[in-house]
């Protein structure tokens, strides 16, 4: 028995089930080239100076994902994939818009599974040349068929002021008020929701 529980008695299944919620910041994108990486480790900077939270990245691109209705259902990336969605409280989904959506491998992966979303909150941090607000409304839609709750607070990064040459993320700071406005909604959003897993 450690200090703090001798001198408070042992944590309720309550207070455990309320510590420590697990963030997984999801890279939506798989391609070469790509700076999903990029602003997710940017995000990642931020919310860990938080100490509210455990923060991951989380990159589908580790997984090799096979197609949804292809394949046998028996590839380890898709058990890692639902072992690790299951692990998590909540999620922030950095998305970059592709003819006005999201991208082919993010909607792959979250069709691969469905209960590990359930009763979850997730934030958007999007991009592209309007911000990737069309992406992230798309997002949304998905995300309230899967049960995962939204937040308001939604960062827009621009491809022609938040990027140099379209490659090196260099973010204006009037986006750090926003970021921590999400994370604030995200957190609060996922430790309510844990409540009812």
């Amino acid at each position: 028995m450690g200090f703090l529980e001798k001198l408070f008695g042992k944590p309720t299944k309550e207070e455990e089930k309320m510590a420590n919620l697990k963030i997984g910041i999801i890279l939506g994108s798989t391609r070469q080239g790509r700076v999903s990486p990029q602003v997710g480790e940017w995000v990642k900077g931020i919310a860990d100076k938080r100490n509210d939270a455990d923060y991951e990245i989380v990159d589908i691109a580790d997984f090799n994902l096979p197609f949804l209705g292809e394949g046998t259902g028996e590839e380890p990336g898709l058990k890692a994939w639902s072992e690790k969605l299951a692990s998590l409280d909540g999620f922030v989904f950095i998305v970059q818009e592709y003819n006005h959506s999201i991208t082919g491998a993010l909607k792959n992966a979250l069709d691969l599974a469905r209960d590990e979303w359930n009763n979850k909150a997730a934030g958007i941090v999007s991009y592209g040349s309007t911000g990737g607000a069309r992406a992230a409304e798309h997002l949304r839609g998905i995300l309230g068929e899967l049960q995962v709750a939204d937040v308001r607070v939604h960062p827009t990064l621009s491809l022609f002021t938040d990027f140099e040459n379209g490659t090196v993320f260099k973010p204006a700071d009037l986006h750090l008020d926003n970021v921590q406005a999400m994370l604030d909604q995200v957190n609060a959003w996922s430790g309510a929701l844990k409540t009812l897993r």
